[in-house]
């Protein structure tokens, strides 16, 4: 163990690495039941649903041991959506078996990466992003989960006069929410190993109690399901035929233009989605050097590169690494045994997945909004008296991360501030190649976005 991934130069122990791979795993737990129903819609979900489990072990054990972070990844929320209700529900509206095309897609995507990361275009984006938007990234990161906690477990909701507002708060997931948060934040302060992840057990159990004697009401079409495992339904690996190599070059070679759209917008949401997410990770690990740059960046990206390439053979999404990463490193987790960890229970869940789909939103939602708070700590070093441009692609990325619900939105309004803001300032020549290419990119996809919506 020592050997393959250093644990005491990281100060780290083997049962702390465990705890975290659990906790990591119990925190992103959630996609192996909202991918099925996501792509579900356009394919078969029990195919996308091995797809997942396995796609995500495979891309999660090379981050381990290729990059030695703990990072896992999965099929990309937001990513997956796109996938379905925009690619193949819209754009590809009448076509036959649309999903074939998409998964077509995601796999030049995932090739497209694989190329990239070979010849360090990916890592090079990450080390020339400034190191004050990148304090900002880990900040907006935060804020960012914590609103994915808040709102699973209905404390925040949908709301037609001020978009969002508060859910009822006598209600049981907001209760059950609370008092995880407070046990979570009680042993934190105790030092307790393991906090996070007890945590999410303790207010599981609460809420299985809850249900049992009546207060937890199971209500499917207000999507609360019971809360308690039930191995009723036999393991059936059938639906694999369904998903597995499923792609449709026939079609490509028909619709070029059409094609590489598809193929550039899921290049550019995975890309920018995976460097703010590894770049907010690894800060609150204090994996960054004393440049701000990230050791070995490099493999983390062919990770990704290489999940999205399976994924799209066995049938899911992109692959990307997963912001819940930080609920592990916030439990003590800083090498790849952490990763191989989660990964090993991504498989361990194709047969005990009526144990892991049973573990509510509402439980793991402390988790995201407690180590929400421990990455907004990055806002102290955000300089905000600085640069001009600096200050404003920080205070941009933060805010437009969350209030767009995308991280990539926010690095892409970041970095288009903080060049602009270059140039007018008359110091142009702070600008890196390749930052002016990140920008004129950025640019493009403005303008496909503009495009879109006339």
């Amino acid at each position: 163990m020592e050997k393959i991934f250093h644990l005491k130069e990281y100060g780290t122990t083997v049962k702390t690495e465990i705890l975290a791979g659990l906790t990591t795993f119990l925190s992103m737990a959630y996609i192996l039941a909202v991918n099925p129903n996501i792509l579900g819609s356009v394919m078969n979900s029990n195919g996308v649903f091995l797809a997942t489990a396995i796609t995500s072990a495979i891309a999660t054990f090379i981050m381990g041991f290729l990059a030695n972070y703990p990072i896992a990844l999965s099929a990309g929320m937001g990513l997956n959506a796109y996938f379905a209700y925009t690619v193949c529900m819209t754009d590809l509206a009448g076509e036959a078996e649309p999903f074939r095309i998409a998964l077509t897609a995601v796999l030049v995507e995932g090739i497209i990466f694989i190329i990239m990361s070979l010849f360090r275009f990916r890592e090079k984006i990450v080390n020339s992003i400034p190191s004050n938007l990148k304090y900002a990234i880990s900040t907006g990161i935060g804020l960012f989960i914590a609103f994915i906690g808040l709102n699973s477990a209905g404390v925040v909701v949908p709301d037609d006069s001020t978009t969002i507002a508060m859910g009822d708060i006598s209600s049981p997931t907001v209760v059950l929410f609370l008092f995880g948060f407070i046990i979570i934040a009680i042993l934190s302060h105790f030092r307790f190993k393991g906090a996070i992840l007890l945590g999410i057990i303790i207010t599981w159990g609460l809420g299985m109690l809850a249900e049992l004697i009546g207060w937890y009401m199971v209500d499917p079409d207000s999507e609360a399901y019971t809360l308690i495992p039930a191995f009723t339904n036999a393991l059936d690996f059938t639906g694999l035929k369904e998903t597995a190599f499923k792609f449709n070059f026939s079609w490509v070679f028909d619709h070029i233009i059409q094609f590489i759209a598809i193929v550039f917008s899921f290049l550019f949401m995975d890309l920018f989605d995976t460097v703010g997410t590894v770049v907010g990770v690894a800060d609150k690990a204090n994996l960054l050097d004393e440049k701000g740059n990230l050791p070995r960046v490099g493999r983390v990206f062919l990770a990704d590169a290489i999940g999205t390439t399976v994924g799209a053979c066995l049938g899911t999404s992109t692959v990307s690494s997963y912001v819940e990463s930080s609920t592990g490193v916030a439990a003590g987790g800083r090498t790849g045994l952490t990763a191989i960890t989660t990964g090993v229970l991504f498989l361990l869940s194709i047969f005990l997945s009526p144990v892991f789909l049973a573990v509510p939103g509402f439980a793991t939602a402390p988790a995201l909004v407690y180590v929400g708070m421990l990455m907004f700590s990055s806002c102290k070093k955000i300089e905000f008296d600085g640069d001009i441009a600096n200050t404003v692609s920080a205070y941009l990325a933060i805010i437009m991360m969350v209030l767009t619900y995308s991280i990539a939105n926010g690095i892409m309004f970041g970095i288009l501030s903080w060049v602009i803001l270059k140039i007018c300032t008359k110091k142009i020549k702070d600008v890196s190649p390749i930052m002016a290419v990140i920008f004129i990119l950025f640019v493009l996809r403005i303008v496909s976005l503009v495009t879109s919506f006339q």
